[in-house]
C-alpha cells in the first residue's frame, strides 16, 4: 500500500459523509480542500486504482426506490474456489465479495433494481456455478455513522 500525503489524507477525512450537493459537487468540494477539481478528480481515481478506497459514491436506500438487496453466501469448493469467485463476481449486481472461514465461504451483496430481481440473480448464480445460494434477508436496518481518520 502506498502512503499517502497530507491532501490524501484530507481528501479521505473530509468527504467522509460531507460531500457537497451541488451542480458541481466535485468543484465545490476541491475549493474546501484548496486544490483544483482536476487535482481531486485524479486523486480520487488514483486512490480507487491503488485500491485504497475500495468504492467512491453515495449510498442510496435501494428499498425507498423500488429495489433491493440481500446478503447472501455459497459454499465454493476449495478445488473451484477461483472459478466461482469469476462468476459469482461477472454478476452485475454482486458486490461486496469475500472469503470467509465457514461452511459457506464466500458471501456477498446482491443489488437490483426490483424485489424479483433478487430471485433472478440467485437463479442466475446457480445456474452459473452450479451451487445453491442463500440469502439473508434484512430483518431490521440500523444506521451507523463511521467516519475513520486517513494516517498512512
Amino acid at each position: 500500500m502506498r502512503e499517502l500525503d497530507a491532501v490524501d489524507r484530507k481528501i479521505l477525512s473530509r468527504l467522509q459523509g460531507e460531500f457537497p450537493i451541488s451542480e458541481r459537487p466535485y468543484a465545490e468540494a476541491a475549493e474546501q480542500l484548496g486544490i483544483s477539481e482536476k487535482a481531486l478528480l485524479q486523486r480520487i481515481e488514483a486512490l480507487l486504482a491503488d485500491k485504497v478506497l475500495t468504492r467512491f459514491g453515495p449510498m442510496f436506500q435501494v428499498e425507498r426506490m423500488g429495489g433491493a438487496f440481500v446478503l447472501a453466501a455459497l459454499a465454493a469448493p476449495e478445488a473451484r474456489y477461483e472459478e466461482v469467485t469469476a462468476l459469482v463476481n461477472a454478476l452485475p449486481q454482486v458486490a461486496h465479495n469475500y472469503r470467509r472461514e465457514h461452511a459457506l465461504n464466500m458471501w456477498f451483496v446482491i443489488a437490483t433494481e426490483t424485489q424479483a430481481g433478487i430471485a433472478e440473480a440467485i437463479a442466475r448464480l446457480e445456474a452459473d456455478t452450479g451451487l445453491p445460494v442463500y440469502a439473508f434477508p434484512k430483518e431490521r436496518e440500523y444506521f451507523v455513522e463511521m467516519k475513520l481518520e486517513a494516517r498512512r
